[in-house]
């Protein structure tokens, strides 16, 4: 399919640039994904798609403070950092901004331990060594990214953070899971529907739009992901009693097709480590019964992923609904649920 596909025409008044307040009375736009049906709801009205029995699947990460502020060594200029993958104690992968960032460079962390630049990468990208663990700063040097769509937001930092993150690890957030909040969690599994954890530590290629003109021909951003022994027993019980599984955002997709993968006699397996998974119309999906998701960027993986659950012309026209209807669109926007 050509990338071009998956474009549409959003204008930038669309983009929400601060969240709604309660988390859980965001615009929920229902899909019925076979008939192109579609219902305007609010997120706190998703209890009554669920059903007892069903399986609600989240990915618990925590996103980092991965925003740096530096100057070089000599010289004084301004640099900017954004941690994207650890790969050693002291080296991270990062997006570095700032002239004259070659190998060898050094810089000062603002109240954080010196580094330079060991390799250069594509585009901005280095390794980068720091002299400490840089993790040990983040609590007075660290600042939460957000991607750059969102402009001037000064809210709370933590609104960018799902109510039931744990482990710390994403560039991120995993945007379908802002609009939980603990009442309706506790809500849900009164209900009779159980939760369940994924991790899957989300990276800024997430947001990056597919470049080439064919989708076959992209090299889709590999992503660290981990599916428990528990996770998967409560899977494999859910769809042997008849439930549902319900996937909490494309990064939860992404991580139980990938565990899917490896299925054996039908039963997922526990699951750790890298995916390049790349989910396109004509993907035949394995354990994702219902996703909850975002609007997301034209020509993107994920709107991507989307279309290849439901399909591509059915979703495009969701999205020119949703804008006749004054929807937001992007990580503090408003929510989808395809069933």
């Amino acid at each position: 399919m050509k990338t071009e596909d998956f474009y549409y025409h959003l204008p930038g008044h669309f983009i929400a640039q601060v969240p709604v307040e309660p988390r859980d009375h965001s615009r929920l736009m229902v899909l019925n994904r076979k008939t192109g049906a579609i219902e305007h709801r609010h997120f706190y009205d998703i209890l009554e798609y669920l059903d007892p029995g069903d399986l609600l699947v989240v990915n618990n990460t925590r996103v980092i403070p991965a925003r740096l502020f530096a100057k070089k060594i000599p010289g004084g200029g301004n640099v900017e950092l954004l941690l994207l993958n650890k790969t050693d104690d002291l080296e991270w992968e990062c997006l570095v901004g700032g002239g004259g960032m070659k190998v060898g460079r050094a810089f000062q962390i603002e109240n954080g331990p010196e580094g330079q630049i060991k390799a250069v990468l594509e585009g901005s990208k280095r390794v980068v060594r720091f002299e400490e663990k840089i993790e040990q700063f983040f609590d007075r040097a660290g600042h939460t990214p957000l991607p750059p769509y969102i402009q001037n937001y000064v809210g709370d930092p933590e609104r960018y953070q799902t109510v039931y993150n744990q482990t710390p690890g994403s560039a991120a957030a995993p945007t379908a899971g802002l609009h939980f909040t603990p009442e309706l969690l506790d809500r849900i599994l009164r209900k009779g529907v159980k939760l369940a954890n994924v991790e899957l530590r989300v990276g800024l290629d997430t947001f990056a739009p597919v470049t080439e003109e064919n989708i076959e021909d992209h090299h889709i951003h590999r992503e660290w992901c981990q599916l428990s022994a528990e996770t998967a027993e409560l899977i494999n019980r859910t769809r042997q009693t008849g439930g549902r599984i319900i996937a909490a955002g494309t990064t939860t997709v992404r991580t139980l097709e990938s565990a899917c993968q490896s299925s054996v006699n039908g039963q997922i397996l526990p699951f750790s480590g890298e995916t390049n998974l790349f989910i396109t119309p004509g993907y035949e999906f394995g354990c994702v019964d219902i996703m909850i998701t975002n609007f997301h960027l034209p020509k993107s993986t994920l709107l991507m992923l989307v279309s290849a659950f439901s399909n591509r012309e059915r979703v495009i026209n969701a999205y020119e609904v949703a804008k006749q209807e004054g929807y937001r669109f992007f990580s503090f926007g408003d929510a989808m649920l395809l069933l």
